[in-house]
């Protein structure tokens, strides 16, 4: 393809994706160039780190943005073999790197690919940073013989496993554990973190298929039943599952099957509040459920409400000190690990959170104490051109009561938020991806759900219409 770059590449949520034809070497190449300019252009001092996931041609893209960012004149270390996102942001972070490019499409299915940006500490790029990323790309030049920035490889894990292992305390002696990494680049890290503190590891889909076995490699239910089989059948007492760049992490537990990522921040808030140094706040997307606000508020911390993105929970941790971050869709970050996605280390501290008392047990503890939470969303058909327009116009036809509840607060973070007095609440916002509006409630129970859901569609519908 021959059109400009600037066209075709715009970094949306979490980097920039595309699928088949659209994913081409030219278009990651001026991914490479516009970042090894933005940072001469910042007079960034240091080498950059470049990771990769193990989808067909996440190697050769690595080595493309290697090949670009090194004719810069900058030098650039490359993972030795496809890692998790989370090793190459800690990398960065921890690391003489002014910055990381990560090849992934994370969850999304086997024919997309993506690259990601990873700013110094660690944390995704923010608009500011991709906007000026955008700006600059251009169709990069013919490539020198001999690039003036040094190449070279390194293993990004090694480091970052016994930091895991010094960071979180877990004896798993005799812990029957089953991993499934999706055919993703979870394998040879989680399960081996996991294996050497001394659990008994039941390992799935463990093995490189750069097409993960024909299906998308995220960490949701219908994608789990083998290993919720496992844990169902009593082999194995915990069952851990990371997306395919294993930033993400799934859950399941012999009462609850495959555990709301909602309630799961909870448990992970808790088990920090319980076990770190110091109290600290938690950071959630407007759409995460209010379930840990309810424990941050007994333990005297704030609770920061961000927009959808992590990257916008990783700003907030950083600009809290937070304890933990986390949104609906499974991603977590901890504070005084990484501010980032983390599904490498968030496996060996839940695992080590289970051995001390099942995740069954404190999840029951969590509703006995703060009562039972429940959320659902639908779609609604919604033109992308519309969307600004219709959530714009919702601004004063909220009535004063909704579904028979008084409104305590409507709120604009991302979408149009109405906080109902009895804490459940109502949320409509665009899609990123898709042309549809999204309608989320949550409550105490599926019935009030979907008498918010109704709700909601009735506030919007006429601006559909």
């Amino acid at each position: 393809m021959d059109d400009d770059p600037s066209d075709a590449i715009e970094f949306g949520t979490d980097g920039w994706r595309a699928a088949g034809e659209e994913f081409t070497m030219e278009r990651v190449r001026a991914i490479g160039a516009a970042v090894a300019e933005l940072l001469d252009a910042d007079d960034a001092d240091g080498p950059l780190a470049i990771g990769y996931d193990a989808r067909e041609d996440s190697r050769a893209a690595a080595e493309q943005l290697g090949a670009v960012v090194a004719a810069s004149g900058r030098a650039v270390t490359i993972t030795d073999g496809d890692c998790p996102t989370p090793v190459l942001a800690w990398t960065v972070r921890t690391g003489p790197y002014v910055g990381g490019l990560m090849v992934t499409a994370s969850h999304n299915p086997p024919e997309y690919n993506g690259v990601k940006y990873v700013v110094s500490d660690g944390t995704p790029a923010l608009p500011d940073v991709t906007e000026e990323i955008e700006r600059r790309l251009s169709r990069p030049g013919p490539r020198p013989q001999d690039p003036d920035g040094a190449i070279t490889e390194a293993d990004f894990t090694e480091a970052y496993a016994e930091h895991a292992h010094s960071f979180v305390a877990a004896d798993l002696d005799g812990l029957a554990i089953g991993y499934d990494a999706m055919h993703g680049s979870g394998r040879g890290v989680t399960d081996r973190i996991l294996e050497d503190a001394g659990a008994d590891l039941t390992r799935l889909r463990c093995d490189r298929d750069p097409t993960f076995g024909g299906a998308s490699p995220e960490p949701v239910p219908e994608n789990a039943a083998e290993l919720t089989d496992l844990v169902d059948d009593g082999s194995v007492s915990l069952g851990l599952i990371n997306d395919g760049d294993a930033d993400r992490l799934g859950v399941i537990t012999p009462e609850r099957g495959f555990v709301d990522p909602n309630v799961l921040l909870a448990v992970l808030y808790g088990y920090l509040l319980d076990h770190s140094p110091a109290p600290g706040d938690v950071v959630r997307t407007v759409s995460t459920s209010s379930l840990v606000d309810q424990i941050a508020r007994e333990a005297g911390q704030e609770v920061h409400e961000t927009a959808v993105g992590f990257k916008w929970v990783a700003e907030a941790m950083e600009a809290h000190d937070a304890l933990a971050g986390g949104e609906e869709s499974g991603g977590y970050g901890i504070g005084s690990h990484l501010p980032n996605k983390d599904g490498v280390v968030l496996a060996l501290l839940l695992a080590a959170a289970h051995a001390d008392r099942s995740l069954d047990e404190r999840i029951d503890a969590l509703f006995e104490q703060h009562g039972n939470i429940v959320q659902d969303r639908r779609s609604l058909d919604c033109p992308d051109e519309q969307k600004e327009a219709i959530i714009d116009g919702l601004d004063g036809t909220v009535p004063d009561r909704v579904a028979d509840r008084e409104v305590a607060e409507i709120q604009t973070v991302d979408g149009f938020k109405i906080r109902l007095d009895d804490d459940s609440w109502i949320l409509i916002r665009p899609s990123g991806t898709e042309p549809k509006l999204r309608v989320y409630a949550e409550s105490n129970s599926q019935q009030r759900v979907s008498e918010l859901l109704d709700a909601g569609e009735v506030i919007v519908q006429p601006l559909l219409d």
